[in-house]
């Protein structure tokens, strides 16, 4: 399918599902669990700098979900994401295999790609990304 209506409901589908796991991620970091049980986890999975870690980790995930969602600096924040997720994957997951139920790699692997993949290829019309870079078009063109 060429259609570019319906490419830009598939990113937008996209950026809500995977934006909506980010925001999950960072909230259950800095509220669920808490930032004090979270840089204590961190530092029991061997993360470096683990106080500075997780607070990183929650702010780029819980901003960057939401960022995700309404489509806004996609290119950035994709390339955080996928960098967050990079981390996780070698820091955490990679030696435990692809089984997420065994510690695994897969969510961190579907999440990170995706959210690169979102960074090469932009939000879409239906995104902030897409509404204004719609406007800096037609005042270029003009």
């Amino acid at each position: 399918m060429k259609s570019s209506a319906f490419r830009d409901l598939a990113l937008l589908i996209a950026r809500i599902g995977i934006g909506v796991i980010f925001v999950a991620h960072g909230w259950q970091k800095f509220f669920t669990n808490g930032v004090d049980a979270t840089q204590k986890a961190f530092d029991g999975m061997g993360v470096p700098l683990p106080d500075v870690s997780a607070i990183a980790a929650a702010t780029i995930e819980l901003v960057g979900g939401f960022a995700l969602i309404a489509g806004i600096a996609t290119p950035v924040v994709g390339i955080l994401l996928f960098l967050d997720m990079l981390g996780a994957f070698f820091i955490v997951h990679m030696d435990k295999g692809i089984f997420v139920s065994e510690g695994g790699y897969e969510l961190v692997l579907a999440l990170g790609v995706s959210s690169l993949l979102i960074a090469a290829i932009g939000a879409g019309r239906l995104s902030v990304d897409g509404v204004l870079g719609g406007r800096k078009r037609t005042a270029v063109t003009t």
